[in-house]
């Protein structure tokens, strides 16, 4: 019998039949399928017929893996150079509910880089029937393409019951009650056993922030460098970066941790070369069981065999299996240990570890109403939870677009400006995860011990997306801390996204200018008279300036006449693109500086308007008593000696610092709350405040 098998979404129908059809189209006798029980799939994988190219040959390196719950129950050999494999390989799979389908996805493989995607399909399990071989021809779809054709993957299929004999279904339902615990604790064993490799234990983020001072492998004394990530057979690549000893790459990538104990991850850095096989540059390994888990560590490894170092974050978090906590284990719902951490932040306490700000918990509760991901008409949705560098994570919920959580985060706070936040992805351990909707909320506009419904937003947080987060916040702070930690320049975020060039942006930033211009017309008249020549020796000033410039500007020229002989269109098109995002990123960050003054005195932050009155306060009560030369004399003395008494210090501006905590009308908008659904209405908890 051979049956053909679409892409198509499947229903979880509670099928309890399947008619068996002869060649002269009467029904047989019913065959029992649908049965609670544990049942034996053996499957033999055949061959591909006319698969996709996905190789610049034309070929393609594919091999077979198959799914079962969002589980990957199995993985085929590679056959390489081949649009037409023959695997003739056979897997035993245990399955206990006959309405999860068999997932079958087929890949490209490619050494050291993400393997192409090359087309998937489902097996019904329940159009089976029991105890007799089937050969199966399953038609592979690529969901965002679904008119491409990517060819077949053929099979064969036998589905036993775990008893081993075909029985009626009114005997199992009547016998069902009589199974042994001692049964069934056999079966929970042999389905843990089956599933034991398959199951990741918990997730290593790992963010590539720079190299320094590498091995020069070229002959200007420069390298290529880029980095190679290997735990078991999972493998990363991180980008090349051109012509330099110290690369900025910071890229973050996720690791799937399989065994309990931690693992050991091989890093090894490379030059490329083009045209030639790539020049090793050094490595290092990082010993997981030696980092404690939910904990960003910032490393810096020697290289061996090599020179120079790499520094690293990395951060082992959350359990794919289990729940790690739930909502009743927290440092806050014990009395002692909530009145510990408020003892640790109290007024009495502000000059005892400065750089120690505050305490934040973060309970993430559920999410309703999630975007659909996969072709099932399902997600299998996990959370992602990020303060400024520290970067947490939940475990996944397969199958699921209402995922309950129930996990704690905890963070030491180390300035209270900071922004929380919280990202839903849906897992595809075969290809990047999907981004399902995010929220951003800063720390200062949390209410203590509140359940909330944020409305998850798009990516640029400019305006809503499918579902809502419920999230319950606590923040613990000194005051006093926080407000000196204001002057000092902000944590630097090490991921961050690229700045593309964007008409609309561009546009947005323009207008934005525009407005803190039009603040400042008093200033352009008086620039404009300076050409008007009402003042003579003001707009000689301006003249000798402007020429001075035009000068320069000729010789500049000459220059880019010569070297643009040898530029490329191509190198054109991106010197326009590269000023084009210079004047975008200019723009914004001029009408941001304007735009932060403005909410400064429109309260748009409350602390920082306070703090602002007070340091103004300040001011005029040490104006009044002190002269103001000697002020002048001290801030000069100080400026002068600092690198002196510090050398390592960063030289900063504490009014600028302070002004990089006040947020633009862009990042007003971004952090702004959407009115959830009236549907959305969590029951909220209100608890002491503990601000």
């Amino acid at each position: 019998m051979l049956y053909s098998c679409k892409l198509k979404s499947v229903c979880n129908l509670p099928v309890i039949y399947n008619k068996k059809i002869n060649t002269t189209g009467t029904s047989n006798t019913d065959v029992p399928l649908a049965v609670p029980g544990m049942y034996q799939l053996d499957i033999t994988l055949r061959r591909g017929q006319s698969l996709a190219a996905r190789d610049r040959g034309g070929t393609s390196d594919p091999y077979v893996k198959f799914k079962i719950g969002g589980k990957e129950v199995f993985r085929s050999k590679i056959i390489h150079k081949s649009l037409n494999p023959v695997w003739e390989e056979k897997a035993c799979l245990l399955v206990e509910h006959l309405k999860e389908p068999l997932y079958i996805k087929v890949f490209d493989y490619d050494f050291g880089l993400q393997d192409d995607f090359m087309g998937s399909a489902f097996l019904d399990l329940t159009q089976l029937e029991l105890n007799r071989p089937t050969d199966v021809t399953v038609t592979l779809k690529d969901p965002h393409y679904p008119d491409h054709d990517l060819g077949i993957i053929l099979l064969s299929v036998v589905l036993t019951p775990k008893e081993g004999e075909h029985r009626d279904v009114t005997m199992l339902m009547r016998k069902s009650w009589k199974r042994s615990s001692k049964f069934q604790t056999q079966s929970l064993r042999l389905s843990d056993i089956h599933r034991k490799p398959h199951l990741w234990r918990g997730i290593v983020s790992i963010t590539l922030i720079e190299g320094r001072d590498l091995k020069a492998m070229d002959s200007n004394g420069l390298s290529d460098p880029y980095v190679k990530f290997r735990l078991g057979h999972q493998k990363y690549k991180s980008k090349i970066m051109p012509k330099t000893l110290n690369p900025q790459w910071r890229e973050q990538f996720d690791f799937h941790l399989y065994e309990e104990r931690g693992g050991i991850i091989d890093i090894t850095a490379w030059d490329k070369d083009a045209g030639k096989r790539d020049d090793f540059i050094g490595r290092c390994q990082i010993d997981l069981s030696a980092l404690s888990r939910e904990q960003t560590h910032k490393l810096e490894l020697q290289l061996e065999e090599g020179e120079g170092h790499l520094v690293l974050l990395v951060t082992l978090t959350a359990s794919a299996t289990v729940s790690i906590s739930d909502l009743s284990i927290n440092s806050l719902e014990d009395p002692k240990e909530r009145e510990e951490i408020l003892k640790r932040y109290s007024p009495l306490r502000i000059f005892h570890n400065l750089k120690d700000v505050g305490f934040l918990q973060v309970k993430v509760i559920r999410a309703e109403g999630l975007m659909a991901a996969d072709v099932t008409g399902k997600s299998d949705p996990f959370c992602v939870v990020e303060l400024n560098n520290d970067r947490l994570l939940t475990h996944t919920v397969y199958k699921n677009l209402n995922p309950e959580w129930n996990k704690v985060f905890t963070f030491n706070i180390k300035d209270i400006h900071s922004v929380l936040e919280v990202t839903v992805y849906d897992e595809d351990r075969d290809r990047s995860a999907d981004f399902l909707g995010k929220v951003a909320i800063p720390l200062l506009s949390i209410q203590n011990g509140e359940q909330k419904a944020y409305v998850l937003k798009n990516k640029q947080l400019t305006g809503p997306t499918k579902g809502v987060i419920y999230l319950e916040i606590d923040v613990i702070f000194n005051a006093v801390k926080a407000s000196l930690r204001t002057l000092i320049p902000k944590e630097q975020k090490y991921i961050e996204e690229e700045n593309r060039l964007s008409k609309q942006l561009l546009l947005r930033n323009f207008i934005r200018m525009k407005r803190c211009v039009m603040v400042l017309v008093n200033a352009a008249y008086y620039i404009n008279s300076c050409f008007d020549w009402d003042s003579p020796a003001r707009s000689l000033a301006a003249f000798v300036v402007v020429e001075d410039m035009l000068e320069d500007e000729e010789e500049e020229d000459d220059k880019d006449d010569k070297d643009s002989e040898k530029k490329g269109f191509i190198n054109k098109i991106y010197a326009i693109q590269e000023v084009c995002i210079s004047v975008q990123n200019i723009l914004d960050e001029v009408a941001s500086f304007g735009e932060r003054i403005k909410n400064t005195f429109n309260w748009t932050i409350p602390f920082l308007s306070w703090l602002a009155i007070v340091a103004l306060c300040a001011f005029t009560v040490i104006l009044y008593f002190i002269p103001l030369r000697y002020i002048v004399l001290v801030w000069g003395i100080n400026k002068f000696t600092k690198k002196l008494r510090s050398p390592y210090a960063i030289d900063n501006n504490e009014l600028l610092d302070f002004l990089s905590r006040v947020p633009s009308d862009v990042q007003v908008v971004q952090y702004q709350e959407l009115k959830p659904d009236p549907s959305h209405s969590p029951c909220k908890r209100k608890k002491n405040n503990l601000g």
